[in-house]
């Protein structure tokens, strides 16, 4: 495998937008809706998450029963609270445009990855252009959302790629366990929590700078860490 990825996948939330301060206004807003407030430690525990995982953990933490029809109901408010959010600005993270236009100046193929539903995601991709992607995967078009690699996989597929040869951009605990899960390398880039050290990882503060070379270190750094088994 030479040390020059295919491919690049990128997370959205987080990682290319600064989108999760949409979702930390709109969560907070449903769990008043249940006469709670949400805690911090709550809140950062659904960063990352799937739709219907994220609301099972929020009312659980809140005490209110997650009922087929509480689940449904909170996930039309979201949708509609987020839709409303993304209709205005949504900002860049540091760094994000110039590293999607370099990736595509090196000639690679580019798919965003993100566990957000389609819906809200054309809202996303607005923002940040489509020409910048060949494919796209949201959470609601896999069986599993992150940190199942089943969204991985199946942007590499699309791609027609292997997941080895691609490098995965992350912000959260959650997207990382799915990008290497799916065999990716893989770049961290931390926004609202903390990531932890694991082998393979690599962590970037921003993507200011990001170069072709910086993504052919995030392969070398999981075939260090994993050898063959990565492959």
């Amino acid at each position: 495998m030479s040390a020059r990825p295919a491919a690049v996948l990128w997370d959205m939330d987080g990682t290319l937008l600064d989108s999760e301060k949409l979702w930390d206004i709109a969560v907070r807003e449903l769990a008043r809706e249940h006469g709670s407030e949400l805690t911090d430690e709550i809140r950062h525990a659904l960063i990352g998450a799937s739709g219907p995982n994220a609301l099972r953990m929020l009312f659980a933490g809140i005490g209110v029963e997650a009922t087929p029809q509480v689940i449904g109901e909170a996930g039309e408010f979201l949708e509609r609270r987020v839709t409303e959010l993304m209709l205005g600005p949504i900002p860049w993270r540091p760094g994000a445009k110039d590293a999607l236009a370099m990736a595509r100046a090196e000639g690679l193929r580019c798919a965003l990855v993100t566990n957000t539903k389609r819906s809200l995601t054309e809202y996303g991709l607005d923002t940040l252009g489509r020409d910048f992607f060949d494919t796209s995967v949201c959470g609601d078009e896999v069986p599993h959302g992150k940190p199942d690699p089943a969204s991985y996989r199946k942007a590499a597929d699309l791609l027609g790629l292997d997941p080895l040869d691609c490098v995965a951009i992350e912000d959260s605990p959650t997207g990382a366990l799915a990008a290497q899960g799916a065999g990716c390398g893989l770049i961290v880039i931390p926004c609202e929590i903390a990531v932890p050290e694991a082998p393979g990882r690599v962590f970037r503060e921003s993507l200011v700078g990001l170069s072709v070379v910086d993504l052919g270190a995030a392969l070398a750094a999981r075939d260090e860490h994993f050898g063959s088994a990565a492959r």
